[in-house]
């Protein structure tokens, strides 16, 4: 059997309430759900999940208070096969918390609230060796650790990826020259560029900006990489959304995978998107993430000539 590869993911760790319902509100009211579900999750958080469920060792380091919620959250990932021995328990500090509603279309609204005490900068990784990972994957939540996690990881020579959403354009400046590979949605490719670009230009003006690999993920229409001087496309498969929630963090936890397994950035980017594909099909943010044996199907299906 081969050896899984060891990855950490670095970011939020928050309690998502999320609600379905027919529409998303346009004016104050109440509004009857029609399903709901409250789990642990967050970007790194649900990344983190996915990665497990797709064959890796997965490590978190991310930050949450000393209250019954905190507790609620490294128990619920736990459960998920996770390590949580780095999660960092501040005294006095809350739990971070979103409150998300999905329409009948797979769209949302995301509302979260983060305690600066919980959020506070760590003064140094909670580990001797970063290079026991073959890969690290930090989003933008958790400014400090991603800093420190991504130096780290691309000084020993391991893949030092940046989940780069929407974020204050500071913090996104700071943290782009640390990774080796960005891999951007189009609300942070707004905020990097100053202004609104097609996708193909939106890539090659963030790639532009840095020596590190640059991929820009727009859903349903796929992914543009710049591939030295070109920049390239990677379909999405063809499905019919159900819930959007965590496609984002369900496409990052895979892309690190297929890093770290060193499959070739094209296969690593189609076993990213067609595991976030997957993932729309199900309600529940993060529970809708897939297996690998269905990631694998459904690349094979998507994209018969080729295997990832």
């Amino acid at each position: 059997m081969v050896t899984p590869v060891k990855l950490l993911s670095v970011g939020a760790l928050t309690l998502d309430t999320i609600l379905r319902v027919d529409t998303l509100p346009h004016h104050q009211g109440k509004f009857i759900a029609s399903d709901g579900v409250q789990i642990a999750s967050g970007m790194a958080t649900s990344a983190a999940c996915a990665a497990h469920r797709l064959g890796a060792e997965v490590s978190l380091w991310a930050s949450a208070g000393d209250d019954l919620v905190g507790d609620q959250l490294v128990a619920g990932i736990e459960a998920e096969g996770v390590d949580c021995t780095h999660v960092r328990r501040v005294a006095g500090a809350r739990s971070a918390l979103a409150s998300i509603l999905v329409d009948a279309h797979g769209e949302r609204i995301i509302v979260p609230f983060y305690d600066a005490r919980a959020q506070a900068d760590p003064e140094a990784l909670p580990f001797a060796d970063i290079s026991a990972f073959d890969a690290v994957l930090a989003d933008v939540r958790w400014p400090g650790a991603a800093a420190l996690a991504l130096k780290a990881a691309r000084a020993a020579g391991r893949p030092a990826i940046l989940d780069a959403d929407t974020a204050p354009l500071e913090v996104l400046e700071h943290l782009l020259p640390l990774a080796s590979h960005i891999v951007a949605s189009e609300p942070a490719a707004r905020i990097i560029c100053g202004h609104a670009l097609d996708p193909r230009t939106a890539c090659a003006d963030l790639a532009s900006r840095t020596d590190a690999f640059v991929a820009m993920t727009g859903g349903a229409a796929g992914t543009w990489w710049a591939d030295q001087s070109n920049i390239r496309h990677v379909e999405a498969p063809k499905i019919k959304a159900v819930d959007t929630l965590a496609a984002g963090d369900v496409f990052h936890g895979a892309f690190a995978v297929g890093l770290a397994e060193a499959m070739p950035v094209r296969h690593a980017l189609r076993f990213a998107s067609a595991a976030a594909a997957l993932k729309c099909l199900r309600f529940g943010g993060r529970l809708g993430t897939p297996d690998r044996a269905e990631t694998l199907a459904m690349v094979a299906a998507t994209w018969p000539t080729e295997t990832a």
